[in-house]
């Protein structure tokens, strides 16, 4: 056999595999920008719808919150006790603003509730506003003047836990951050 033909008998078996791997590649990267879409299949929805989808989503879970959200969420950081996740793009909400960072912290270790922070921006929801949705708020943290990053915080006690919205020094009008910090499994209010 000459080399031509030797060359063209393996030009056509390669070809069939070289295109299948093209393909296939090609349907693998599509699928992944599809699923790192910023704008994938995001439900419409206020602040407070959001609070009240995400309280039922507790025990918190990366999938439960991707899914609640619209949104996907990447390890950011781990110990040996928590992983920590953030979401890849900013949730605009229907109303006023946006949630610019989603922080999930989840436990290692088996019944750990997690803990998530929603950080806003683009908006400005006041006291009065939070107020109106959550009555029976007490004061769980204030600012001790080093910082204008510093909070306070009002937080409710909920079935499932604490709801804590907190304001900035550097703009104590506006909310800036709602945390969620659900009891642990079989945890009693006095253990709190």
């Amino acid at each position: 056999m000459t080399r031509p033909f030797l060359q063209r008998i393996c030009l056509r078996k390669t070809l069939p595999v070289l295109g299948l791997m093209a393909w296939i590649a090609g349907c693998g990267s599509a699928g992944r920008a599809y699923a790192q879409n910023p704008h994938m299949a995001r439900p419409k929805m206020t602040l407070w719808q959001a609070i009240g989808a995400l309280a039922r989503q507790v025990p918190f879970s990366q999938a439960k919150l991707e899914n609640t959200l619209g949104t996907r969420l990447s390890e950011a950081s781990r110990n040996e006790y928590t992983i920590f996740l953030k979401n890849e793009s900013p949730i605009t909400l229907t109303e006023d603003g946006r949630i610019a960072q989603v922080d999930l912290r989840l436990g290692m270790k088996h019944g750990a509730p997690g803990f998530l922070v929603l950080n806003l921006d683009g908006g400005c929801i006041s006291l009065d506003a939070v107020r109106a949705h959550y009555r029976d708020l007490r004061i769980t943290d204030t600012p001790r003047g080093h910082s204008l990053d510093e909070v306070t915080s009002h937080s409710a006690s909920l079935p499932w836990g604490e709801l804590s919205f907190s304001f900035k020094e550097r703009n104590p009008n506006c909310l800036s951050s709602v945390a969620f910090d659900p009891k642990k499994a079989g945890a009693s209010n006095s253990a709190r």
